[in-house]
């Protein structure tokens, strides 16, 4: 079996802080963790200070990493739980959002056992393991890498176009996944990730096209990389359907997980209209009564954010 693309960037062997935090979460988890993944705009750039660094916590059980309570459960019932950490070493911040889910939970999240496409989405991009508990560990987490990309071409083929180029094809995959949950980020955003990382894109698809149902070739190479699908008409015929009912049943759970990192997150709203405001360009201020009672009125607080166009 081939290996899944390397991708380079920041090591905590290089950053210091990266070290520093890393030991940190994986002492505050009770010593559960079994790997860190790197990913999104800060892996992109390759400035961790830029930003919030998106950190994954891959642990062995939610009663491992917290004990009993009210944050496994939480975990448990509707996973991930989101944090946020910081650590300063010589003067410079590195602030990350961290994000915990199970082994368990991870592989079958990145597999066709789920519906949305919340992890099988994400995880098919670009990612980074800059930590590992052993060799069996990494090789868990990178098959469920090849699981992931695997399960987002399997369901978005029958929903695009028979044929196109390379980047038309991941574009508009990874637009279908972001049309499942409230994204923030402007128009054209999948084309730009799509362009900036090809060459994985095209090793990604070459590594699990023997693995779809249907049949995907791929012509030239480089930038003029065309792909050509066969897809049984039955399954064109579903796929809006189930596009549809994702989109619904994601952007619904988007909106509980949003109020769930009101109370996992410290400084949850002021981190979500920090995020809102980054991506949108619309100023975001928080009501007095949403601070005070999240629970009760920030359902109507993210509704009138939806209205004014700041996410989808």
């Amino acid at each position: 079996m081939s290996p899944w693309p390397e991708v380079a960037g920041p090591s905590p062997a290089e950053e210091p802080a990266l070290a520093a935090l890393l030991a940190r979460l994986r002492a505050e988890h009770r010593d559960a963790v079994q790997a860190v993944l790197l990913y999104g705009s800060c892996l992109r750039s390759g400035d961790l200070f830029d930003g919030l660094v998106d950190l994954y916590l891959v642990v062995d059980s939610y009663r491992d990493a917290y004990g009993a309570g009210w944050l496994a459960l939480a975990n448990r019932l509707l996973p991930p739980n989101v944090f946020y950490a910081q650590c300063e070493v010589d003067g410079r911040v590195l602030r990350s959002k961290v994000t915990v889910v199970s082994l368990a939970d991870f592989r079958r999240g990145c597999s066709r056992r789920w519906y949305q496409s919340y992890l099988w989405g994400r995880f098919s991009q670009p990612v980074r393991i800059i930590h590992a508990r052993n060799d069996a560990v990494a090789g868990a987490v990178s098959e469920a890498f090849r699981r992931a990309a695997t399960t987002l071409l399997t369901r978005a083929l029958p929903a695009l176009p028979a044929s196109g180029t390379l980047a038309d094809l991941w574009e508009q995959a990874l637009a279908l996944s972001y049309g499942t949950e409230l994204r923030t980020e402007r128009p054209g955003r999948a084309r730009e990730l799509v362009s900036a990382a090809l060459p994985f894109y095209a090793a990604v698809t070459q590594l699990v096209a023997p693995d779809l149902p249907h049949t995907l070739s791929l012509s030239d190479s480089g930038e003029r990389c065309r792909y050509r699908a066969t897809v049984a008409a039955g399954q064109r015929r579903l796929a809006p359907v189930a596009w549809g009912l994702r989109r619904l049943q994601g952007k619904s759970l988007s909106v509980a997980r949003l109020v769930k990192a009101l109370f996992t997150f410290s400084g949850g709203l002021d981190y979500i209209a920090w995020k809102l405001e980054r991506h949108s360009g619309e100023p975001i201020e928080i009501p007095p009564r949403v601070r005070r009672h999240p629970l009760l009125f920030s359902w109507g607080f993210f509704w009138r954010l939806y209205r004014r166009g700041v996410f989808r």
